[in-house]
């Protein structure tokens, strides 16, 4: 190599040659401008586009710093076990033959085999939070050595759903003496965040972040996951003659499950992610761009390869990971002045993400209901389904409102008839909130629908309950505040 690009960086052997190999010659903006810093052991933090190669920016001097030791000095932090696994894979082939062990710790795989894999040896861990967290409780990691520490898509990290497991990590770190942060978007509360785990850091802001955002129709529909297939069904039943829709999954696995489960509903679809063939791809989107496929369901990295000016309905079944993803998404209707509509299934669990969409990108993504049955449809074809964890809340209580309040019955009294009457234990009773005429009971997941079934059959002192099943609430009730 000659002394431009990364040479300029004095790598190591073993990471010049991966990099000479694979013909990466220049570096990327965000790679130029926080490198040299980070290889000094300087916090950085560092704005970049998606897909501007922040993997490496980090990725690199995490791997020049650390050495074989088989203990753990440099963790990576990201929110997703997908995002997870692809930067694992990225470092792991950045090192080259330097024999570092990079390993992943995130949920849904078998711990024990996650604790053996950490047993035989660790310098650099890839993981998400909660499993991080559980590791280390359970006393499978050990973070003491820790040297750097590093935050993906820090704007995330850092918003309230993460920002307390990432601060218990931090304090699992006490040798932390390098904090990298790197993100496509740095809103200013995320900044302000940050402030007490950085150390007079060299800020990098490359590419901006403005983002054309398309002017077209934006909802979103609050639903639980049991009925997402449902509101599918609704909006895919208000497509019209020559419509095309794009639906979004964030794995290919929930891309390929989606189509199998329209299918058994008659609806046609087909998917188009990473895992298929080249030739294959190529065929389904040639055949989606000349109309002969009204429905496709994709994942980001496959739908880069999108550019069709007939798409009339984008619909994000799973909210995306990355706000800037979601701009990208809706982005693929409403073309060429055509009129678009995006539809975006959002359960409890995606409502800060959704907000944290809308905020960054000052968008208005209004609530709304799925739509209604077309003329000469009498039933869905997608049945709805009780969901009770979607209306149950963090400690697993649903709430019921029935028309019997102080001044029909005392809280004792409609408790003692309520756990007579539906055969309840009084474990599975919560609050009662009592109004003059009505009040909200709180019954427990695993009993609520018994429960709503004999409260819809009985009478209080012959007239009718009227029960009514409500939203998971905002904040669970106060738990001190129980019966009298």
């Amino acid at each position: 190599m000659s002394n431009s690009g990364f040479s300029k960086f004095n790598l190591s052997k073993e990471t010049s040659k991966v990099l000479d190999n694979k013909g990466w010659v220049e570096p990327t903006e965000i790679q130029r401008e926080t490198i040299p810093a980070a290889l000094t052991g300087r916090d950085i933090i560092g704005q970049a586009r998606t897909g501007s190669g922040k993997t490496a920016a980090f990725g690199i001097p995490i791997i020049e710093r650390c050495t074989p030791s088989g203990h753990p000095q440099a963790i990576v932090l990201c929110p997703t076990r997908e995002l997870a696994v692809q930067v694992a894979e990225e470092m792991n082939w950045l090192q080259g033959n330097k024999g570092l062990k990079i390993r992943t710790v995130y949920g849904g795989t078998d711990i024990e085999r996650q604790a053996k894999e950490l047993a035989s040896g660790t310098d650099v861990i890839v993981g998400t939070p909660g499993r991080v967290i559980d590791m280390t409780k359970r006393s499978h990691l050990d973070l003491s050595g820790i040297s750097t520490f590093c935050l993906d898509e820090a704007d995330r990290m850092l918003d309230m759903g993460f920002f307390p497991d990432v601060i218990w990590i931090v304090e699992q770190a006490p040798n932390r003496s390098q904090t990298l942060l790197f993100s496509a978007t740095f809103p200013q509360e995320v900044l302000d965040a940050s402030e007490d785990l950085l150390d007079d850091p060299e800020q990098v802001f490359t590419g901006g972040t403005e983002i054309e955002v398309p002017e077209i129709e934006q909802r979103h529909v609050r639903v639980g996951r049991a009925n997402k297939l449902w509101v599918l069904g609704r909006i895919m039943l208000t497509l019209g003659e020559g419509d095309q829709m794009l639906v979004f999954t964030n794995t290919k696995r929930m891309a390929d499950m989606l189509v199998d489960r329209l299918d058994r509903h008659k609806f046609e679809s087909v998917a188009l992610h990473g895992d298929m063939p080249q030739n294959k791809r190529e065929r389904i989107l040639s055949d989606y761009r000349e109309g002969k496929h009204a429905v496709l369901i994709a994942t980001d990295v496959a739908a880069r390869g999108i550019d069709i000016d007939t798409i009339t309905h984008v619909v994000n079944y799973d909210l995306p990971d990355e706000t800037e993803a979601y701009v990208h998404r809706i982005g693929r209707t409403g073309r060429m002045g055509r009129s678009g509509v995006a539809w975006s299934l959002v359960t409890a669990n995606d409502v800060l993400q959704l907000d944290r969409i809308s905020s960054t990108w000052n968008l208005n993504i209004p609530s709304s209901q799925p739509p209604d049955l077309p003329k000469g449809v009498d039933r869905d074809p997608v049945r709805k389904r009780e969901d009770w964890d979607e209306v149950s809340d963090s400690f697993g209580m649903v709430r019921i409102r029935v028309s019997v309040g102080r001044k029909e019955a005392s809280k004792r009294e409609f408790s003692d008839w309520l756990k007579a009457e539906a055969k309840l234990p009084d474990i599975a009773i919560g609050d009662i909130l009592q109004e003059d005429h009505s009040a909200i009971i709180e019954i427990h997941v695993e009993k609520a629908g018994a429960t709503l079934e004999i409260l819809k059959r009985r009478e209080w002192e012959g007239s009718s309950l009227k029960p009514e099943l409500l939203d998971r609430p905002a904040v669970a009730f106060n738990r001190a505040s129980m019966l009298a």
